[in-house]
């Protein structure tokens, strides 16, 4: 806005602004057009033997420091959906290829709560696996309880479509939301994700390890499997091994590795294993 002729402040400072955004939206745009976003894979391990048993699927580009900040980016871009799909399209085209220790290595991959909302998304997720030759019963779906509250009712059906193949379902982040134990009942799933949030303290805190527990105990007596993020110390570990958790990520067993990286690293989890 101009008054009396003169430029204002604040519109001088979004002019000024505005075309570097631009740049880096354009700059974006480019870099998933050209599928040159990465894609890196975090192992889930077993606590109890030490085998990996899948492995999640991450975006990365090194113009931004992980997926988050990369998704936030897309997001204010427009881009959010172009780049979900191309991170699942390169994550189980690379699955789909691997050999050696990696061969049926399960693959997680992140849907955003727009994906699983469309009404195409399940043909495309369907046709996906099928051009690149993978074994649906190797391919797992993570949802966050943000893509439930728009339309629990349509994602209910979209997931149980997926699962009709063979695909497996798993609420991610559980435990950060206020309704989660709502959709447990609701909806068709097999796994629970229990948030890093929620495992924390469980070393020094009794409150915090008896509502883990309990989330075991519920996850069993549903038949879901239970995977726990954000595991960082041998404390941590032992007390989930000893309630029964079926897999674990974090920096404790092994970050986020390329595949040559993940597949030395699932060759030497089998021999300790063995």
């Amino acid at each position: 806005m101009r008054r009396d002729g003169v430029e204002t402040k604040e519109r001088a400072e979004e002019r000024r602004t505005a075309a570097p955004r631009r740049r880096r939206d354009d700059l974006l745009a480019a870099v998933i057009a050209h599928q040159q976003i990465a894609v890196v894979f975090q192992p889930q391990i077993n606590p109890a033997t030490g085998e990996v048993g899948g492995a999640e699927a991450l975006a990365r580009w090194d113009r931004v420091a992980g997926a988050e900040a990369l998704f936030e980016r897309a997001a204010a871009a427009g881009l959010s959906e172009r780049l979900s799909r191309l991170v699942q399209h390169k994550a189980l085209r690379a699955a789909a290829a691997w050999e050696g220790p990696l061969r049926r290595l399960r693959i997680s991959i992140n849907l955003l709560p727009e994906d699983i909302l469309q009404d195409d998304y399940v043909d495309w997720l369907l046709d996906e696996v099928r051009a690149v030759g993978i074994d649906p019963k190797r391919v797992t779906i993570e949802i966050t309880e943000s893509a439930l509250l728009s339309d629990l009712e349509r994602v209910a059906a979209n997931l149980e479509r997926l699962r009709e193949t063979g695909i497996k379902v798993a609420l991610d982040d559980f435990g950060t939301g206020y309704a989660s134990l709502a959709y447990l009942g609701s909806l068709p799933l097999d796994a629970l994700k229990i948030d890093r949030g929620l495992v924390a303290k469980i070393g020094t805190s009794e409150r915090d390890r008896i509502v883990v527990r309990s989330i075991f105990s519920l996850a069993r007596d549903l038949g879901l499997t239970i995977v726990v993020e954000g595991v960082e110390c041998t404390t941590q570990l032992v007390l989930l091994a000893d309630w029964g958790c079926d897999l674990y990520q974090g920096f404790l067993g092994a970050g986020a590795l390329d595949e040559m990286e993940l597949s030395r690293f699932v060759a030497v989890s089998k021999a300790s294993a063995a």
